[in-house]
């Protein structure tokens, strides 16, 4: 009679390096398979690492764009007075026309800055794209790169670039258009609508993939903590709350699409030997047999019930969106007090109208979120939930 075959099990290990399942046996292994690496390390695709290099290559895109703005906007030639006039044509505008160390409005208009007269009247809807890869000064932009740093690698680690990348993006385009159906007195800059989608996600990522987390509820409560504030700090002048909403939303919704993950009992399934010739389901070792693979969906009722509402809402939502912007319709006339969600005028300032504005990230709080709280962006912490 054959030899019982060994009982395997696997585990997932995150903590460091490539993630990667180990077969264990519970008893002594056999010496042949113990000398061969491929009989005793399987990765597993659906948590593996991915090496991030799509994140710091948008990072030196907006650099790069940044740049090519400055030698556009020409200080010299167009100002009397210039910052740092040492640079000659990369200068910065005076202080009073642009506090954040960039160029003029009408060099970020030509280089694509979301112009919600000219995406309507002149067809450029190209505008919804380039304005989130342009920056309206040193500040804004080094504020923008040093989060969407912190925050992209991690997330392009544990999903990889193709679902990161898209994810960032149509986020980008979300935050845009909701921007351009209130906004349409002056242009808007920056990539936070981008970043937002992505701390969207981070948060529906967490509760689409809950039953795999430990600390959860921790994690859970300090994200929303911390979006809660960015959103807030949103209603200051001058920054264009609309892309940060916008992106948030988008980002939410997509994580749920994108960012879903299996369950780690499918997985257990999916990567462990399938039951030898010769047992019966009573007969087989624990985890092997046909009842347990069927009882074990590859993913939750719920999961699938998030994608396919999360799915039909984006869908619904950028369709209904297009439509309304390219008609010309200024949402500000059907919501009187929505304009409150991007300035609240206070006795310290006013919400009065200015050529640029800007889609500005605080970094610091997601810093604190970093340091404090590492958990939420990566899946270091996670559970076997069979």
């Amino acid at each position: 009679m054959a030899a019982a075959p060994e009982n395997v099990q696997i585990r997932v290990h995150s903590r460091r390096g490539v993630n990667t399942i180990h077969p264990v046996s519970v008893e002594s292994p056999h010496p042949a398979a113990a000398a061969s690496p491929a009989a005793n390390y399987r990765e597993v695709k659906h948590f593996k690492k991915w090496f991030p290099w799509l994140i710091p290559t948008f990072v030196v895109a907006n650099v790069v764009m940044f740049i090519i703005s400055m030698y556009v906007n020409n200080c010299p030639k167009n100002s009397i007075s210039c910052v740092a006039g040492f640079l000659g044509r990369f200068s910065f505008q005076p202080f009073k026309e642009n506090p954040l160390l960039g160029p003029s409005s009408s060099a970020l208009g030509k280089m694509g800055a979301l112009d919600v007269a000219k995406v309507v009247d002149k067809h450029q809807g190209w505008r919804l794209i380039t304005c989130m890869w342009l920056h309206g000064g040193v500040f804004h932009l080094l504020a923008n790169m040093l989060s969407l740093l912190v925050i992209g690698i991690r997330l392009e680690q544990e999903f990889g670039f193709v679902r990161i990348g898209l994810l960032y993006l149509i986020s980008g385009l979300g935050g845009s258009l909701l921007s351009a159906l209130f906004i349409q007195s002056n242009i808007s800059v920056g990539a936070s609508g981008a970043l937002f989608g992505l701390l969207g996600a981070m948060l529906s990522e967490l509760i689409t993939n809950w039953t795999i987390y430990a600390n959860k509820l921790a994690a859970f409560t300090t994200l929303v903590v911390i979006v809660a504030i960015n959103l807030a700090v949103g209603i200051l002048p001058h920054v264009d709350n609309f892309a940060h909403i916008g992106g948030f939303v988008s980002g939410f919704l997509l994580g749920f699409v994108f960012l879903i993950r299996p369950q780690f009992g499918w997985v257990n399934q999916r990567y462990a030997p399938i039951s030898p010739a010769g047992y019966s389901s009573a007969a087989s070792p624990a985890g092997y047999s046909s009842t347990s693979r069927a009882a074990n969906p590859k993913f939750m009722a719920y999961q699938r019930i998030l994608w396919l509402l999360s799915l039909i809402l984006l869908v619904v939502g950028f369709t209904v969106g297009l439509v309304l912007l390219l008609r010309g319709v200024d949402l500000n006339d059907h919501c009187s007090w929505c304009h409150y969600l991007s300035c609240v005028p206070t006795s310290k300032w006013s919400c009065n109208t200015q050529p640029i504005s800007c889609q500005v990230n605080k970094p610091l709080l997601v810093f604190v979120l970093f340091l404090n709280c590492p958990h939420i962006f990566d899946t270091s912490e996670v559970i076997d939930n069979k």
